[in-house]
């Protein structure tokens, strides 16, 4: 049992739809910033919601949401996930996915179902600062192998769309590190930048703070030279 969050209503985590949000906890990361830590370190873990009553909740919204966001935490490291979104899949929702991309084979094997929609995929950072970023030893070739599952899960109409997002917090991150996020998701037709905000997190971000306006500009003016397109998020 990982349910530890349900979002009755959200109009903005999944573009174009009305959706509920599942929130899963457990996460490989220890990402300072993470403003989820309930999720994540299991010292602070919420308590789980028992995944029959969220399908019931849902199963009682049919006609009223059209969208379910799927989100942790990392979902991938629940050994029920799939089955979970069989079970949202059948009852008529859109889904989307929301991973960190640290487990590209349980990654590739979800996304070759054809029951999720969307997947919005994190990217820290370049890979040089992943460890950084993540509070933990990475492997990185898990990164890249995550981003190119989705990829070709696009190209091959497994997906209807993604994205790939990343918070923007200094001192971890630089200006100049968009040229090695962009290098990473070469061509991808949405990206996404949003500023780091104070509020609780997994680690200590007391000297941490978000982009200014004119370093975030400037951010995803470099990014807009290797994708389709740059959003900034408040």
């Amino acid at each position: 049992m990982a349910c530890a969050g349900l979002l009755k209503t959200t109009l903005i985590d999944y573009p174009g739809h009305v959706a509920a949000v599942v929130f899963i906890r457990g996460c490989p990361f220890r990402c300072p910033f993470c403003h989820n830590p309930e999720l994540v370190d299991p010292a602070r873990y919420a308590d789980v919601i028992p995944t029959e009553d969220i399908l019931s909740f849902l199963a009682s919204r049919q006609g009223r949401l059209d969208g379910v966001c799927i989100t942790g935490g990392e979902p991938t490291t629940w050994p029920g996930l799939f089955d979970f979104i069989a079970q949202v899949h059948a009852l008529g929702f859109k889904i989307k996915l929301d991973s960190n991309g640290y487990y590209p084979d349980i990654l590739n094997n979800i996304l070759d179902s054809g029951l999720i929609d969307y997947v919005a995929m994190d990217i820290k950072g370049p890979l040089a600062k992943y460890s950084i970023m993540t509070g933990v030893q990475i492997d990185t070739a898990r990164i890249v192998r995550s981003i190119d599952v989705i990829k070709q899960a696009y190209v091959t109409k497994k997906i209807a769309d993604y994205e790939f997002r990343t918070t923007l917090v200094k001192p971890l991150l630089e200006v100049v590190d968009a040229h090695g996020i962009g290098e990473l998701m070469h061509g991808t037709p949405h990206y996404y930048v949003q500023n780091f905000a104070q509020s609780k997190h997994v680690g200590n971000v007391e000297n941490m703070t978000g982009f200014l306006d004119t370093e975030r500009e400037a951010f995803a003016a470099i990014a807009q030279g290797y994708v389709k397109h740059v959003g900034i998020r408040s």
